[in-house]
């Protein structure tokens, strides 16, 4: 479960906490703004950043717990004060919440998600719904297949049964980065060609990945070239997929990399 949801789920649960988000910085600062932790009688759930200041927001926040409001907003120095070699500020809020604001916490703590569809729900597939539930991300886990799918899929993924599986590709949201790992090359190789025939129409996929070899990939471009496909449109294509470097092939591997490329096309 993620941090979002043990928050929620604890507030369901009756109890109270300090919510301690990053307001502002300045300078150089562990974590940036909307980063933030909650402080709860047995327990913190999340992170601003550790070290001193973290170490120092949670005996405020407990003090808050004890009966002293404080301040909303507090400013950390965290050179002078802390001994922190950021050397920067951090301007923290902290905010009560209880079981009144469960339902409203998670498209606040959240932030933005860049929707991912990932084709496939093979092993590698697991291992990356795995990875990518938590990060920055809106995932979209497509099959063909029935009963592919984990009974109790990461929270925030989102199954979907496409029959044949290319025509889930129209309907993707803009901006989707795109993962093909079906079970079959012939479902891959459709799926790619319906990418390929959206980028030619909306040049809205900023990442088209599919997992395999250089062989598999001069197999795909001699037939998707066969389909009226241009040299332009092909390179469109990342293929193998992953951060360069990392060679192992263990699924929990290749999730890894791949999480970490997709994040490599976000905007800072």
């Amino acid at each position: 479960m993620t941090d979002v949801g043990l928050l929620v789920a604890a507030l369901n649960k009756g109890a109270t906490a300090w919510l301690v988000s990053v307001k502002s910085t300045e300078g150089s600062a562990p974590r940036e703004p909307g980063a933030w932790m909650a402080v709860l009688a047995d327990r913190v759930i999340g992170t601003i950043g550790g070290g001193h200041l973290e170490h120092q927001a949670m005996a405020d926040a407990r003090r808050r717990l004890a009966g002293d409001p404080g301040e909303p907003q507090v400013r950390y120095a965290l050179g002078p004060a802390l001994g922190q070699c950021c050397g920067g500020v951090v301007h923290l809020q902290f905010e009560a919440v209880g079981p009144a604001d469960a339902a409203s916490l998670p498209a606040r703590l959240q932030g933005p998600r860049v929707p991912v569809a990932l084709f496939g729900g093979g092993h590698v597939g697991h291992a990356l719904a795995q990875v990518l539930a938590p990060l920055p991300f809106a995932l979209t886990w497509i099959d063909s297949r029935d009963g592919i799918f984990p009974p109790h899929p990461p929270e925030g993924v989102v199954c979907e049964h496409s029959e044949p599986v290319h025509l889930a590709v129209p309907t993707l949201p803009a901006g989707s980065r795109v993962l093909i790992m079906s079970f079959s090359h012939a479902e891959d190789l459709d799926v790619v060609a319906a990418c390929l025939r959206r980028q030619r129409q909306q040049q809205d996929l900023p990442f088209i990945g599919l997992i395999g070899s250089k062989t598999k990939w001069a197999t795909f471009s001699h037939r998707l070239a066969e389909r009226g496909f241009s040299p332009a449109e092909l390179a469109q294509v990342t293929c193998p997929i992953g951060v360069p470097g990392i060679h192992g092939k263990q699924p929990e591997v290749i999730a890894v990399a791949v999480a970490a490329q997709l994040l490599q096309t976000l905007t800072p």
